[in-house]
């Protein structure tokens, strides 16, 4: 088996209501709604929606007082740590600290004058909630602006450190920071000069990264890239999709990486002339009825006997392609035959099977080690 040779970058822990990010806690996973925030019902709706497939944390925009009291309402009805995204108005920030944020996502830079953050640093510190500061390419300060004239690494650094040293002057130091960009080059040299300099946790994320398809890819290689360098604590792959399916994204990474289970992870041939059944309609379907399960499982689908033993029998459940009949392995050991005309309903029931095992070893496991 190949370790994961990752080493992450020692940073400091901070809490987002029951989630800790830095340090040795695992890489959060984040998306945002994009629900009219002062409709409850549909913000609670999607947040849910969110956390079903894995979120960790959730950010919610406030823009008004309307809103923040709508945020109150939802903070009551959902368990999911969230962050409240809020831009210039420092009474905002103060009313949604009231109403429960557990995460108060600001640039304190336009804010207003030091009097107004110190307000906004006070609350935070009476209520015992974090900050998040996010510096974006595409708002950067104008003096900023002028003295580089584009978007540059450096721009976003120089930006991300005006912002802290407003609040190391205030003795604040439970936040985490971003400076996004919505190109990859940029995104990543941003966070590695940033990573440097202080010992907060970053939150990565390549903003505006597009719709589904190349905003995941743009993701995963500026996000993988910068994980398997050690940096990012917390992250966000910010699609024009559904929040939900950021999620799913993120945690495709992590998996990919090995830095976080969710689920399944599905091993699957790209299918040639070789293939003995219909692998991608399998695999769509698969998907699609296993959506639910978080227990952390390999499951191996290849189409055929060339390359499917091998990969088989290092999965928990592996299936090799043939007609009229494919091979089961299960945890790298042949099983039996099933009927390759019945692939996905058999390949659920062992999965599902196959959950009930874990999740009965893992409670013994438990009992076990309580005495």
């Amino acid at each position: 088996m190949i370790v994961n040779p990752i080493k992450r970058r020692p940073t400091r822990k901070i809490r987002v209501g029951s989630v800790y990010v830095g340090g040795d806690a695992p890489i959060s996973i984040q998306s945002m709604t994009n629900t009219e925030t002062c409709d409850v019902a549909a913000t609670v709706a999607q947040i849910q929606r969110c956390a079903e497939a894995g979120a960790d944390i959730m950010r919610v925009s406030v823009p008004s007082m309307e809103a923040a009291a709508a945020f109150g309402e939802i903070r009551k009805q959902v368990s999911v740590p969230l962050v409240a995204d809020i831009h210039f108005d420092y009474k905002i920030a103060l009313a949604v600290a009231d109403a429960g944020a557990d995460c108060l996502r600001i640039n304190p830079g336009n804010i207003g004058s030091e009097a107004k953050i110190r307000e906004v640093v006070a609350a935070a510190k009476y209520h015992d909630i974090s900050m998040r500061i996010g510096v974006n390419a595409g708002s950067l300060e104008k003096d900023i602006q002028k003295k580089y004239g584009e978007p540059t690494g450096q721009a976003l650094l120089e930006s991300a450190m005006r912002h802290i040293d407003i609040l190391d002057r205030l003795n604040y130091q439970e936040f985490k920071i971003s400076v996004k960009a919505s190109n990859v080059f940029l995104t990543m040299d941003a966070y590695r000069l940033l990573s440097q300099q202080i010992d907060n946790p970053l939150h990565l994320g390549v903003t505006e990264a597009g719709i589904y398809r190349t905003g995941s890819v743009k993701s995963a290689i500026a996000l993988g890239g910068l994980l398997m360098e050690g940096i990012g604590d917390t992250m966000r792959i910010s699609l024009a999709a559904e929040p939900e399916e950021e999620v799913k994204i993120g945690f495709d990474i992590l998996k990919s990486l090995s830095l976080r289970s969710n689920g399944i992870n599905f091993i699957a041939c790209p299918s040639c002339s070789r293939q003995e059944f219909n692998v991608i309609a399998v695999m769509q379907a698969l998907e699609e009825r296993l959506e639910d399960i978080r227990t952390p499982m390999d499951v191996s689908v290849i189409g055929c006997k060339v390359n499917g033993p091998g990969e088989a029998k290092e999965a928990d459940i592996g299936v090799v392609g043939a007609a009229p009949r494919s091979l089961v392995y299960r945890n790298g050991e042949k099983s039996h035959l099933i009927d390759t005309n019945q692939l996905v309903d058999e390949i659920e029931t062992m999965v599902r099977q196959r959950v009930v095992e874990l999740e009965e070893a893992k409670s013994k496991e438990i009992i076990r080690t309580s005495f």
